[in-house]
């Protein structure tokens, strides 16, 4: 098989832990701001595509160079082997961004580029005239970066964060993909209980019965590499037998989803019937205050609301007084917030354990962690 650059974007903070999960899937990779970076075979696109909850995009890069000029910008992608990647046949589209770079007109970037591979693919297929592209969808990006071109097409079609199983969701949803990372930035193990008090439409929990049952992320969904023919169909079936080997879907889980409205329980119950996942989690209306439990060693993941909105401000900030006095008892259990108030822990009532800034979004926000008490070792 051949070897490709490829490269898993990210959302601002969450670059970290998508490497860590480059590296679990078996691939070495170089961090950097926004994305992640490897080689990797037909195979490792695939499984990139399948495996990977917290990146956005799995992209293969075809080249990349200086350009200043619109002239330069031509001939170094009129250049690249293009005719290795894209088919006679095949629909192109390309899209593009510009930052602190020369070339800051994206439109004309996008047109030159888009012609350079026109001419190229027109000397390869020996065409004459302008290419139908009726056949599968090959997306280019162009991307400059202070004068750096990176010329890639994205093997993922629908972003990562459609895992395929959201009908219905809230007026705020939070991505899969941060959902995921949320889980995966805390100390919880499948064995130990899981609660989020402000459950929406049940992505937090529904990603943490995913992770906790090993389900790949990208099962119930196509990808548009799929389509392509130098991915032999042979590839995705293995990668498909792989994720359904690796699922433990014996793995026993105590996951809670609440939320203070019954229509978004209604819609939590729909969304993790179309995951697959039944009756696994529990869901409850009910205020977050009002959660109590004698269970030991849990742990709380929450999105409370921001108040950001104008007339929110003083219930939210009630809110987070309530729930630091509703978890004061609870001393084994961990508990995890992401909020972009700035005055959280002193309405909280205490100083987190841990802070990690994340974006939801474009909303800046700070993922407070409060860690209880470490479970006995089993013997």
């Amino acid at each position: 098989m051949n070897q490709y650059e490829i490269i898993a974007t990210a959302a601002m903070g969450l670059e970290a832990i998508v490497a860590k999960e480059v590296k679990n899937l078996g691939y070495d990779c170089k961090v950097d701001n926004g994305k992640v970076t490897y080689l990797g075979d037909e195979k490792a696109i695939a499984r990139s595509n399948m495996w990977l909850r917290t990146a956005d995009r799995i992209r293969v890069k075809v080249g990349e160079f200086k350009a200043f000029t619109f002239d330069e910008l031509f001939e170094k992608t009129k250049a690249l082997p293009w005719e290795q990647f894209i088919p006679e046949d095949a629909e192109f589209p390309v899209t593009g961004k510009s930052v602190k770079s020369k070339l800051f007109s994206v439109p004309d970037c996008q047109a030159i580029v888009k012609k350079a591979i026109v001419e190229r693919l027109k000397q390869k297929y020996r065409r004459v005239s302008w290419f139908e592209e009726k056949g599968p969808l090959y997306k280019i990006e162009v991307s400059l970066l202070k004068d750096v071109a990176t010329l890639t097409i994205d093997s993922s079609g629908a972003g990562l964060h459609k895992r395929g199983y959201r009908i219905g969701q809230g007026e705020a949803p939070l991505k899969e993909t941060l959902a995921a990372a949320l889980v995966q930035l805390t100390n919880w193990h499948p064995d130990r209980p899981f609660v989020d008090p402000f459950c929406g439409s049940g992505t937090i929990p529904i990603e943490a019965a995913l992770i906790g049952q090993n389900i790949a992320p990208g099962f119930n969904r196509e990808f548009v590499s799929e389509t392509w023919h130098w991915i032999p169909e042979k590839v995705w079936d293995e990668v498909r037998t792989e994720a359904e080997d690796l699922a433990n879907y014996d793995q026993p889980l105590d996951i809670s989803g609440h939320d203070i409205d019954h229509r978004m329980i209604e819609m939590a119950k729909k969304n993790s019937f179309e995951a697959g996942l039944g009756d696994l989690i529990n869901w409850k209306q009910m205020q977050a205050k009002d959660f109590r439990t004698n269970k030991e060693y849990g742990v709380i993941v929450g999105n409370p609301p921001y108040g950001e909105r104008l007339g929110e401000k003083n219930a939210v900030e009630q809110l987070y007084r309530d729930l630091g006095k509703a978890y004061e008892s609870l001393e084994t259990w961990s508990i995890y917030m992401l909020t972009s108030h700035e005055d959280f822990e002193k309405l909280y009532g205490k100083p987190a354990t841990k802070k990690r800034k994340l974006f939801n979004g474009f909303i800046k926000t700070d993922f407070y962690q409060y860690w209880g008490k470490r479970p006995p070792r089993k013997e």
